[in-house]
C-alpha cells in the first residue's frame, strides 16, 4: 500500500493511507484514503469506479429481454434481484399482468438469493474479523442454494431465470422436495452461526459500538436495507410498497436501535429466519397456472408450442432477433435487494431498446455512510464497518 507522510502545521503528523483498492477487507475493488493521527481515522474518503462496467450504457445497446443478463452480473451475489427489479420495470411500462404462479416462484426464489446473499456476507464479514470456521459454514450451506438454482435454471452463478412476462421455463419435477430439504435444515444452521458468533466476546468488542450510523444520518444519506434497520428505521419494501405479492406474505421486518455493526449483524440474522418463513409460505401456498403472460407479441412462446405453430415460431423469430415496441414513457420500479432498496429508472421512446435505463443501486447510497462509521474509529474498526454495510461494486461502478 502507498503510504504517504503529510505534515500539517499546528497539529502532529498525519499518515494518509491508502486501503485498496486490491485489499481483501474492501470486499471488491474499493479504494479508501484514510487520514490518521496514530491508528485512530481523522478523515476517510473512498474511491470508486476501477471497475469501469458500463451497465448502464449497454442498457441502451440491447433489447429488453438482451438486457436481463446484464443485471445478473451488477449483483453478482443477487443475480435475480436484479433480474426482478428489471423485469418488474418492464412489466410496468407494457402494463403486463403476471400470472400468480410467476409471481410466487418470484418471491420463493428472491428470497433463496437473499439468503445465499447473506450467507456470503456473514461468512466474509466474520472472516474480516477473524472467525475462520463460520465462512467454512456458511459456503456450506449456500452450496445448497446454488444447486437448487442449478436445478431450477441451469446457471449456479449469474442466475437468469426471470424474464418479462413470467419465467424462462417451467420449473422442473421435485424442484421443492430439493427446497424443502434446504430450509428444513437451515434454521439449525442458523442457530450454529449465531452459537459461534452472537455472545462472542472477541466478537462483541469487535462490533458493538463500533461504526456508528443515526438514523437521522441514514435517512440523510440515503442508506436502505439491513443498515437502514440497524439504525432503527423499520422500512422494507416488500412491506412498505409491495410487488409481486408480496403482501400476501406474512412475515416481520426485523430492526434494531443500536445503529452500529453489531446491530446490522443481528438484523440480517434475523432477515435469513424471515427469508425462510416466506419461503415456506410460497411453497405451501403456489398457485397452479401458466408461468408466462398471454402476450405472444412480447413474451417468448414455450418450446412445443413453436414446433406445432407457426404463428408461435414467427413469434419467437420477431422478438429474439427485433425485440418488442413498448409504448413511449418511463417508469421506476424498486424492490428490496439484500442491499436495500434496487430501483431501475427506464424510458422509452418506443424502440426495441431502452432510451435510458438508471440503476439506482443500494451499494451506491449505502458506500456514503461509510465515512460517518469510520472517522473517529481505529483503523482496525474500519474493516469491520466496510464488511458491516456489505457493498458490492459491481453495482457501484455501472
Amino acid at each position: 500500500m502507498p503510504v504517504t507522510l503529510e505534515k500539517i502545521p499546528g497539529q502532529e503528523e498525519r499518515v494518509i493511507l491508502s486501503m485498496g483498492p486490491q485489499h481483501p477487507s474492501t470486499h471488491g475493488v474499493l479504494r479508501l484514503v484514510l487520514e490518521l493521527e496514530g491508528e485512530t481515522v481523522v478523515r476517510a474518503k473512498y474511491d470508486i469506479g476501477y471497475l469501469h462496467t458500463g451497465f448502464e450504457k449497454s442498457f441502451e445497446s440491447k433489447t429488453y429481454t438482451q438486457g436481463i443478463t446484464l443485471t445478473d452480473r451488477m449483483d453478482y451475489l443477487a443475480p435475480l434481484s436484479n433480474n426482478l427489479a428489471f423485469c418488474l420495470a418492464a412489466e410496468k411500462l407494457l402494463d403486463l399482468e403476471i400470472p400468480p404462479k410467476a409471481q410466487w416462484v418470484r418471491v420463493l426464489l428472491t428470497e433463496l438469493t437473499r439468503l445465499g446473499s447473506h450467507l456470503v456476507w456473514l461468512g466474509t464479514h466474520a472472516i474480516d474479523i477473524g472467525a475462520m470456521s463460520v465462512f467454512l459454514y456458511c459456503f456450506r450451506e449456500r452450496e445448497g442454494i446454488l444447486r437448487i438454482f442449478e436445478m431450477v435454471s441451469g446457471q449456479r452463478m449469474m442466475t437468469s431465470y426471470f424474464r418479462i412476462g413470467g419465467l424462462a421455463l417451467e420449473p422442473p419435477l421435485g424442484w421443492l422436495d430439493r427446497v424443502t430439504k434446504f430450509i428444513d435444515k437451515m434454521p439449525a444452521r442458523i442457530d450454529e452461526y449465531e452459537a459461534l458468533l452472537t455472545r462472542n466476546p472477541i466478537w462483541l468488542r469487535r462490533t458493538q459500538g463500533v461504526g456508528y450510523l443515526s438514523a437521522e444520518d441514514a435517512v440523510a444519506l440515503g442508506v436502505s436495507g439491513p443498515s437502514l434497520r440497524g439504525s432503527g428505521v423499520k422500512w422494507d419494501l416488500r412491506k412498505n410498497q409491495p410487488y409481486s405479492s408480496y403482501e400476501k406474505f406474512d412475515f416481520d421486518v426485523p430492526t434494531r436501535s443500536e445503529g452500529d455493526v453489531y446491530a446490522r449483524y443481528r438484523v440480517r440474522m434475523a432477515e435469513m429466519r424471515e427469508s425462510l418463513k416466506i419461503v415456506r409460505q410460497a411453497m405451501e401456498g403456489m398457485p397452479e397456472g401458466p408461468i408466462r403472460a398471454n402476450a405472444p407479441h412480447i413474451v417468448l412462446p414455450d418450446r412445443d408450442s413453436m414446433k406445432n405453430s407457426i404463428e408461435a415460431l414467427i413469434y419467437h423469430f420477431k422478438i429474439v432477433t427485433e425485440g418488442f415496441h413498448p409504448p413511449v414513457g418511463e417508469v421506476y420500479q424498486c424492490v428490496e435487494s439484500p442491499r436495500g432498496e434496487l430501483g431501475i429508472y427506464m424510458v422509452s421512446d418506443g424502440a426495441p431498446k431502452p432510451f435510458r435505463c438508471h440503476v439506482r443501486a443500494p451499494s451506491f447510497a449505502n458506500l456514503q455512510a461509510l465515512p460517518k462509521m469510520i472517522e473517529g474509529r481505529l483503523i482496525a474498526d474500519a474493516v469491520a464497518c466496510i464488511g458491516s454495510i456489505d457493498v458490492i461494486l459491481g453495482e457501484i461502478d455501472r
